[in-house]
């Protein structure tokens, strides 16, 4: 059986720089160790590693819904930053139910070093008890009121749901309707206040009919798009809030037979990897997702490292762009062929 000492005999390091590389450790020799590791074909007891170092090696991510294409390209971009780590990733669901991520969460801390979360809703408190146990803990997309004390990747959601506004605005649409997540949730609420805010700064108010809540899911973007279209006067533009939500507002449109963007105007939040190959190309506001799984994974990773754990809590928030394709136009009109514009939230 190979041991750590004929790991460190190979590398022309000693065991206990091995032992601090299996630990997660900066070493100088991380290229040796690596590759002495890999030519030996060592595989460290995960048991032995775990009583020895009280660690598991393990970090938990807890997002509301791994269906999601969005949440599928944020832990994509974690997987690329521990690839070259010691550790991997234990994902759950919590289907944006607070309960069910209580129960993940009360079992996860005791299994995993870190966690990496996605809240199902901004009033949750069981982070804050994670916290308590002192487990480290990074929020990715969602926040909790009052969580400035916890490292967090977010983006710029008010500044999204504004740029959907002005662009439509841009377009001279006037009777404009917004299917918003979840106003408990960082992205819904935000989102919808960017949106309606904007709309409200140039005189025109969303009447409460335009005006709705679903609940990221893709049968809520369809069932409240019908509601729309049952109005004796629809909206000639629609904002959907999330990825999900503007593919049950395209299959409720495709349905019943509207025109896109000739009777109605559709910009999504997040954009799509069919998105450029629909008809029309679907106009959205984009975030770098990938990246936002990056840096979670880094913050949390910095937390792990004893000599790096220090200091306050780490706030990123990255800009949204706009995506200009075929799918909005002036109210009754269609978009020049071919044009295709971003914009970056400021």
């Amino acid at each position: 059986m190979v041991t750590i000492h004929d790991v460190a005999a190979r590398a022309g390091v000693s065991p206990a720089t091995v032992s601090r590389f299996l630990r997660g450790r900066r070493v100088r020799s991380y290229e040796a160790v690596q590759a002495a590791i890999d030519e030996l074909g060592y595989w460290p007891s995960a048991a032995a590693q775990s009583l020895k170092s009280g660690r598991t090696n393990t970090i938990g991510v807890v997002v509301p819904d791994i269906t999601n294409p969005y949440f599928a390209a944020v832990v994509k971009g974690m997987e690329s930053v521990t690839r070259t780590e010691p550790y991997r990733i234990l994902l759950a669901n919590s289907d944006e139910s607070s309960e069910q991520e209580d129960d993940v969460l009360a079992d996860m801390v005791r299994r995993v070093d870190g966690i990496i979360l996605a809240p199902a809703t901004e009033q949750d408190e069981t982070p804050l008890h994670v916290h308590d146990a002192d487990v480290p803990l990074v929020f990715v997309d969602r926040d909790l009121a009052g969580g400035e004390r916890f490292d967090a990747v977010l983006v710029d959601n008010d500044g999204g749901g504004r740029q959907a506004a002005e662009h439509l605005l841009a377009l001279g649409h006037t009777r404009v309707a917004a299917i918003s997540g979840t106003l408990d949730t960082t992205p819904g609420r935000l989102r919808r206040e960017g949106f309606v805010g904007t709309l409200a700064k140039a005189g025109i108010e969303v009447p409460p009919e335009y005006d709705l809540i679903g609940d990221f899911k893709e049968h809520t973007g369809y069932q409240l798009t019908l509601s729309l279209l049952s109005l004796p006067e629809p909206p000639t533009a629609i904002f959907a809030a999330n990825n999900l939500m503007t593919l049950g507002v395209l299959k409720a449109l495709h349905d019943m037979r509207i025109d896109i963007p000739g009777q109605i105007s559709l910009i999504g939040f997040d954009d799509l990897d069919t998105g450029p190959l629909l008809k029309p190309p679907l106009t959205v506001i984009d975030r770098p997702m990938f990246e936002q799984g990056v840096l979670a994974m880094r913050l949390l990773l910095r937390r792990l490292d004893p000599e790096e754990s220090g200091g306050g809590a780490s706030r990123i928030v990255l800009d949204t762009k706009l995506i200009e394709r075929a799918s909005t136009a002036p109210p009754g009109g269609r978009p020049a062929p071919s044009r295709t514009r971003r914009t970056r939230s400021r």
